[in-house]
């Protein structure tokens, strides 16, 4: 009877669990929604903006700089892990930690300093490197001006020549079963060489240097909340897949439970059954 006690048990146990992972992959599933909805709206314009930039930065003069555009001897890295402040959601996390970790390996010779983004990736990278601030509460409230707020000192610290080089490490959005982890290169923008420029014969008003100042900041702040919204999606499409399979293993292990349950039930059945033939037999001789 002991031996019914524990399974029940178990039963009772693995049917709450399966319970929950269910509800968690529906609550999953109804951000996940939104969020793609944002970031698919998000892509063509962040997509356009940036190329409207690197055919800019190539077809302006040598002598027009923006601070953003300037390469330097690279001696001190900056990376930002973008990771989320929950788990259950399978390797989303960890592969985000792993990509910081080989460019941590790859860049071992000169200083990286690391900014991370979600409580994950700063439990996950606190040994490995030094964390310069990390941010938890953005994805509370994910909008363009928190974004900013994030962004813009290391905008700043990049132009006072306090980093050579800015990599986002984050997961990129392609579908619910599908995220990509992404090495980015933030900064500094370098254009992309191409044989013609769409941009050659444009007219710029008011002038070149106003548009390259206004614009390339704006470009580097909405590339940086689409990565946010891209790991956001990615980690609500990750954990209604983990939760989904959780669900499909619990019910697998509640059919194997309740099989060996009735098993052992029938089987205190009959050894009952048999020892009530036995005592009977035993009275009528």
């Amino acid at each position: 009877m002991s031996n019914l006690k524990e399974i029940r048990s178990r039963i009772s146990s693995v049917d709450s669990t399966k319970k929950i992972t269910n509800a968690m992959k529906m609550v999953a599933s109804a951000k996940l929604k939104r969020a793609q909805r944002e970031i698919v709206a998000m892509r063509p314009y962040s997509e356009k903006l940036s190329e409207l930039v690197q055919n800019l930065s190539e077809s302006i003069d040598s002598d027009i700089k923006s601070p953003y555009t300037v390469e330097r001897p690279i001696e001190k890295i900056l990376l930002i892990p973008i990771s989320s402040n929950r788990g259950l959601c399978g390797a989303f996390n960890s592969n985000v930690a792993k990509a910081t970790r080989k460019l941590l390996a790859e860049y071992s010779s000169i200083q990286v300093k690391l900014l991370t983004i979600g409580k994950k990736a700063e439990e996950l990278l606190t040994k490995y490197g030094k964390v310069e601030q990390s941010y938890a509460s953005i994805f509370d409230n994910l909008n363009y001006d928190n974004a900013c707020d994030i962004i813009q000192p290391v905008l700043d610290a990049y132009q006072q020549e306090r980093y050579d080089k800015v990599f986002l490490i984050y997961n990129r959005f392609k579908s619910t079963a599908s995220q990509v982890v992404e090495v980015e290169s933030f900064l500094p923008i370098i254009p992309k060489v191409s044989e013609s420029s769409t941009m050659s014969n444009f007219i710029y008003e008011p002038d070149v240097s106003s548009i390259i100042h206004e614009i390339l900041p704006k470009s580097l702040k909405t590339q940086f909340l689409k990565a946010l919204k891209d790991s956001f999606a990615s980690e609500h499409a990750a954990r209604v897949t983990a939760m989904h399979l959780a669900t499909d293993n619990a019910t697998e292990i509640l059919e194997q439970l309740k099989l060996t349950y009735n098993k052992a039930r029938q089987a205190a059945i009959t050894g009952e059954i048999l020892e009530i033939v036995g005592g009977a037999e035993a009275l009528s001789n």
